[in-house]
């Protein structure tokens, strides 16, 4: 029988692709999103707190890259339910070997992939078809004074984005956010 639950990290280790099993017949398909069981029996357990849903209208529209600092930082469970992105993370932990280095993955409601990042990595995305609906968790609330980010297209982090800076929708916050050399506080 086929795992409810597979994960596989990618380049930075730490963040992983997780496959949940879908099971299709005449009607469509369902799948088991997530358990905190499932989750804990593949070794990978976090207390989310908080599910939330961004609509992007067009394509090339970039959230991120965004973060939130000590106390209130966050893992994320992140999910496509509509359309696709291409998904960043950038490691934010001084301590770790992959600091200041970034993995992508692209992201499909058709494939049911997901991506688990953990605290300590900024997030950010671009969407690449219009009408883009992503669905994620969080493990910690929204902390207004704590909620920070990195520019999308810092130089010195070098993000092989699929959008060109001149096409990209961004709002005005994530188009004057610092660059990372500019950050002051690390995990």
């Amino acid at each position: 029988m086929q795992p409810e639950l597979e994960i596989q990290p990618l380049r930075l280790s730490d963040v992983k692709v997780l496959r949940t099993r879908q099971r299709n017949d005449n009607r469509g398909m369902f799948s088991e999103v997530y358990s905190r069981r499932t989750f804990a029996e593949a070794g990978s357990s976090f207390d989310f707190v908080q599910d939330n849903q961004s609509v992007s209208a067009v394509a090339g529209t970039v959230r991120g890259l965004h973060y939130q600092t000590k106390p209130w930082a966050q893992a994320k469970l992140i999910r496509i339910v509509r359309e696709k992105i291409y998904d960043i993370a950038v490691d934010l932990r001084r301590s770790s070997p992959t600091f200041k280095q970034w993995v992508s993955f692209e992201l499909s409601a058709d494939d049911g992939n997901q991506i688990l990042i953990p605290a300590g990595f900024a997030h950010g995305f671009c969407t690449l078809e219009p009408d883009t609906h992503v669905f994620y968790k969080v493990s910690n609330f929204y902390a207004p004074s704590h909620d920070s980010g990195i520019r999308w297209n810092d130089p010195d982090l070098a993000i092989d984005w699929p959008v060109q800076e001149d096409a990209a929708v961004l709002s005005d916050r994530d188009a004057k956010l610092p660059f990372i050399r500019e950050v002051k506080s690390w995990f």
